[in-house]
């Protein structure tokens, strides 16, 4: 499950099936190996420690960040589907530009799981350098400490509203909560929630992962409160939806990944658009006809943040490849995979965004609302309360 990273998928994940037994646990018990040596701090130019950098600047410059970020060699990342949003290009891309080798964990933990491992090998040199979080995980990470801040050079182009305003975590790219269906396998393809209620979709309908975790299920089931009356405050609506649709046998409890898509076992999956247009190009000539829609009775849209781990055993790497993903290349990149950056407004007033990528995005009408933090937290405090209940 992807964060859900409550990959992601979809946070486009989106998950290889190897890895679905992952669990916190799993990650929380390899804790007894890899710790690392005391070692004294490195420093940039101006005397600064790279675990203390909040921008390129504290290097001595972009140029010394790079030479920096080099030297270490080596940058862990964790949760962080190849599938998901292009993140196979932009690991391939990152590697090409410097001389940086990725050590990727577990592509297919959640958000929660991120988290887990920061703690739990808190001083070790297989800790994850950075994280790549659902919005509520990067909000209460933030509130325990977790991350280190840093702001990028791009760091005025963020909007205000998409970023923790000390840098400890931004917004870097996002879509809108979508239907994804497999036409070769389902005549009428359903657009909206309430056509899920329908008894043609019985035993077809799934999530990517489970809402109490997975940053896409959870934005699954905010937009399906959004569709029955609910609020960014009261996503009880949601529950309720779902729990209604597990009652009449729609809703199946299989996380839908590429694999399920393609093998014909989640014929509908709700996830976010940019992972569901990812399937359409994937599977082309597969036998899969995959159509995606944006539910207009349920519009919801979120970002997934970034942060670097305050214990990064890489902290030059770790500060580098947040430079890399809010460049132009890696905002592009982004696009590439049907996910949009967090400065593709900027980008489009400087003329530096691909036209190509932005002309293939799901059509979607109006502009996006996001919940506040608290009503984020509220949320998330429902969901945990009231999921399990409600679809068991």
């Amino acid at each position: 499950m992807r964060r859900a990273r409550p990959r992601p998928r979809i946070r486009a994940n989106s998950r290889a099936v190897a890895a679905l037994a992952l669990s916190t646990a799993a990650l929380t018990a390899l804790t007894a190996c890899g710790a690392a040596p005391e070692e004294k701090a490195e420093t940039g130019a101006k005397g600064v420690k790279f675990t203390e950098a909040t921008s390129a600047a504290d290097f001595g410059g972009f140029d010394e960040l790079v030479a920096a970020a080099e030297k270490e060699g080596e940058l862990n990342v964790i949760a962080l589907p190849p599938d998901w949003a292009n993140y196979g290009e932009i690991i391939k891309s990152f590697q090409a530009k410097y001389k940086i080798k990725i050590k990727s964990e577990t592509p297919d933990a959640s958000s929660s799981d991120e988290i887990a491992a920061v703690k739990s090998r808190k001083g070790q040199k297989r800790a994850p350098d950075v994280l790549d979080l659902g919005i509520a995980f990067a909000r209460s990470g933030a509130a325990e400490n977790l991350f280190a801040p840093y702001k990028v050079t791009a760091w005025d182009k963020i909007p205000d509203s998409q970023k923790d305003a000390d840098g400890r975590w931004y917004n870097d790219y996002g879509g809108y909560v979508s239907i994804g269906c497999d036409a070769a396998r389902i005549k009428n393809c359903p657009e909206t929630f309430a056509d899920l209620l329908k008894p043609e979709y019985k035993g077809k309908v799934a999530l990517n992962g489970n809402p109490t975790k997975s940053g896409s299920a959870f934005g699954g089931v905010y937009a399906a409160a959004l569709a029955n009356k609910g609020s960014f405050g009261d996503i009880q609506p949601g529950i309720d939806f779902f729990g209604k649709l597990k009652k009449s046998g729609n809703f199946i409890p299989v996380e839908s990944t590429p694999a399920t898509v393609e093998k014909g076992e989640t014929p509908i999956s709700i996830d976010w658009d940019y992972l569901n247009a990812g399937y359409a190009d994937q599977f082309k000539g597969k036998g899969v006809d995959w159509k995606v829609s944006v539910p207009k009775d349920g519009v919801y849209a979120q970002f997934y943040s970034q942060a670097i781990n305050k214990d990064a055993p890489h902290p030059a790497a770790a500060r580098l490849w947040m430079e890399y993903l809010y460049s132009t290349e890696g905002q592009n990149l982004w696009l590439k995979g049907y996910a949009r950056p967090v400065l593709l407004p900027a980008m489009t007033e400087d003329g530096t965004v691909d036209k190509t990528f932005v002309a293939k995005l799901p059509a979607v009408e109006g502009t996006p609302t996001f919940p506040s933090s608290e009503e984020l937290d509220k949320a998330n405090t429902t969901l945990s309360e009231n999921w399990d209940k409600a679809v068991s």
